[in-house]
């Protein structure tokens, strides 16, 4: 089904079809296309576009269409539609007939093709916080086991000083780390919704646009239609990221493939991610970081692409802009199986300790120590290097390490240097001389690692976030509290009680849709309750529930309110939030507004828990 063609009195010849439709890719976008239509639908109704009853009948007929996509995904390519657009639509008409024509109204490809691209890069880039998450978890996890596996530190390839395994692991967490936060950084500037833009010059209904961004889970509208429509930045920004995490990527690849080799023998990676050699059997190929390593030429091919096809286009949107998907599904997949295949190599790592010592103790890696003890016995440091640069001749002329020259072998290239230059030249002196933060003393290897640990302990990768009620979330509010209520979990609320109450409540949502909720209820006497606590059961095991108990807990302390309340039949759930037991008695209030109305009071079998603010670490 085309969604134009009108205008036109032949058929498009079928090179041309199939050169310009892009169902073949944009099919990914369907679930977004869905959600973004079953959002507008919703708007149509508000400018009396719909009515009611014509909303809930294409908003039933998108879920199902929804649920049809997820389960078979594929289905869609089998269909001679020119994109996902003109799928969804179509398949829409089909169900309903003429009222599927209705849904186009006020809007266009190119602000429908633009959010769904971002709601689709909001999902995958939170995908990749997560990957980026663990693959730092892990490097942590590696960090601590070898904490005290030392290793030669190399520059220009050749043995530098010593460091030790733990610190070469922290130094890819630190890359990780900037990652991680360029992907977070980029999903907040791409957090606008431009549905509502028109084809450039804005929708010509009067939608409330920050209502509409609010409904698919963007933080607020686009501000100008013409950039709304032609905007890609959120393109390159996420395959910039992914370039630079590829080079951090391939850099420690590059190391383990090093590390893995026979001359170097250090490390011995898993079977599961080597291959073997069809003619030498005694082969065992590092073939998963070989192809981190060739794979990121892949990923920066995908972001030249893009800027090449962004450079001198005009305003607003034009056909180039359809060649943003195939590059950008391609870097993201690429680099979200580069993360996952670098977090696998580096599990069931086995390091060869001491062969990564003796290879330390090689190299000559003490002599900067050695030059430091000369600074200490007065001698200037470019004075002090020429000494050791002449005393590390004389070794290798010799054939022995520095710390094995006698004094009186010492004393032809330095008068000053004593017995006591020999405690100096010992590894484990090389690298507790190493004291300043950031460096490989034992001591800065513990505090990097606890701090890595607790940093990592307290993000929140789940992408799940809670905020305040709006007028607008009442319905679904009353959806999932009259649920839970029905299923005995909590006290029922009427309408009207939910309308005046909308500001006491926070929610959760999943694309656009409100799944959980709860509510902070402030008694006469400063104690406050938290109350109507449930998540959708299809949402369950995704962080809302801590979300919103958080959420209130953070408002409940900018109110000064110095108590707060819960009866569950989940105590672990909140104790597990810094809520400790008390006693029913002990919550007058409560007993008296709710409790003597309760069908269950003489067999109630919820627990009392409450948090006292001034006991809390606020975080």
């Amino acid at each position: 089904m085309a969604l134009w063609g009108g205008r036109f009195s032949q058929a498009a010849d079928a090179k041309f079809k199939q050169f310009n439709d892009s169902l073949r890719f944009d099919y990914r976008l369907a679930k977004q296309d869905i959600v973004g239509s079953i959002a507008w639908s919703k708007a149509l109704q508000k400018v009396d576009v719909l009515t009611v009853e014509e909303q809930q009948q294409l908003e039933a007929a998108l879920n199902e269409l929804k649920q049809s996509v997820i389960e078979n995904p594929e289905q869609i390519l089998a269909a001679d539609s020119e994109d996902i657009h003109s799928w969804v639509e179509g398949q829409l008409i089909q169900k309903v007939g003429d009222l599927g024509k209705k849904l186009h109204t006020g809007r266009s490809r190119n602000d429908q093709v633009a959010t769904d691209l971002k709601l689709w890069c909001k999902e995958r880039a939170q995908e990749l916080v997560v990957l980026l998450d663990k693959l730092q978890q892990k490097l942590v996890e590696l960090g601590r086991v070898h904490q005290d596996t030392v290793l030669p530190g190399y520059t220009h390839l050749q043995r530098a000083q010593p460091v030790t395994f733990s610190h070469w692991c922290l130094a890819y967490v630190e890359m990780f780390e900037r990652d991680y936060s360029r992907l977070k950084d980029c999903l907040h500037r791409l957090d606008t919704c431009p549905l509502g833009s028109g084809a450039l010059a804005g929708t010509g209904y009067p939608m409330e646009r920050t209502e509409l961004a609010h409904s698919l889970g963007f933080r607020r509208a686009t501000r100008n239609s013409l950039d709304s429509v032609s905007d890609r930045d959120h393109v390159i920004e996420l395959m910039s990221t992914a370039s630079l995490s590829m080079v951090h990527l391939s850099r420690m690849a590059e190391d383990l493939i090093f590390y893995n080799s026979g001359e170097s023998g250090f490390l011995e990676m898993s079977d599961q991610v080597t291959s073997g050699s069809s003619l030498m059997p005694q082969k065992k190929n590092p073939d998963a970081m070989e192809l981190i390593r060739g794979k990121a030429g892949r990923v920066y091919g995908s972001l030249s692409g893009m800027m090449m096809t962004l450079k001198a286009l005009p305003l607003a949107y034009n056909k180039d802009m359809q060649e943003d998907k195939e590059g950008l599904f391609d870097a993201l997949d690429t680099w979200g199986d580069c993360l996952e295949m670098a977090e696998m190599a580096l599990t069931d790592l086995k390091v060869n300790e001491e062969r990564t010592k003796e290879a330390a103790q090689g190299g000559y890696a003490n002599a900067t120590e050695l030059a430091d003890y000369l600074v200490a016995k007065g001698i200037p440091f470019r004075e002090a290097h020429h000494i050791v640069g002449a005393a590390v001749v004389g070794a290798i002329a010799k054939g022995v390490p520095l710390e094995d020259l006698s004094v009186a072998e010492f004393k032809e290239f330095s008068d000053v240097i004593e017995d006591d230059v020999y405690p100096v030249l010992t590894l484990e002196a090389t690298l507790a001389a190493r004291q300043a933060q950031g460096g490989v003393s034992p001591t800065q290897i513990e505090f990097a690692l606890s701090a890595a640990e607790k940093r990592l302990g307290e993000r929140d990768t789940s992408g799940v976030y809670a905020r305040a009620a709006r007028l607008t979330d009442l319905d679904e509010i009353e959806r999932i509290v009259n649920y839970w209520s029905n299923a005995g979990e909590n006290l029922p609320r009427s309408r009207p009680e939910l309308v005046s109450a909308v500001g006491e409540f926070a929610v959760t949502e999943i694309n656009g849709k409100v799944t959980g909720c709860a509510s902070l209820y402030v008694y006469d006497t400063g104690l406050a309750e938290v109350r109507s606590l449930g998540v959708d059961e299809e949402h369950q095991d995704q962080g809302q529930g801590e979300a919103l108990v958080e959420f209130l807990i953070k408002k409940a302390e900018k109110m000064a309110i110095q108590r707060l309340f819960v009866l569950t039949r989940a105590p672990e759930f909140f104790m597990k939030l810094g809520f400790s037991p008390t006693s029913k008695a002990m919550l007058p209030e409560k007993v008296l507004k709710d409790c003597d109305d309760c069908f269950r009071q003489h067999s109630c079998d919820e627990v009392a828990l409450e948090l006292l603010f001034n006991s809390r670490a606020v975080k």
